[in-house]
């Protein structure tokens, strides 16, 4: 039974087509445009010894 649902999920992820992963954006006339791009994350700073800190605190480096 496992080595027939382990067999069952293996197809079903190789079952889905690649390009089914990117998003498609439209305007407002169904036409494909491109994508407006994401907003840029925030950059966080770490500590020498790895915790989570202010950016511009002495010792603190972009992670």
């Amino acid at each position: 039974m496992f080595r027939f649902a382990l067999a069952l999920a293996a197809t079903a992820i190789l079952a889905v087509p690649a390009g089914a992963a990117a998003p498609r954006c439209r305007d407002a006339k169904g036409k494909f445009i491109k994508c407006p791009e994401a907003p840029k994350k925030a950059v966080r700073c770490k500590t020498a010894n790895g915790r989570f800190a202010k950016c511009g605190t002495p010792g603190a480096k972009p992670a």
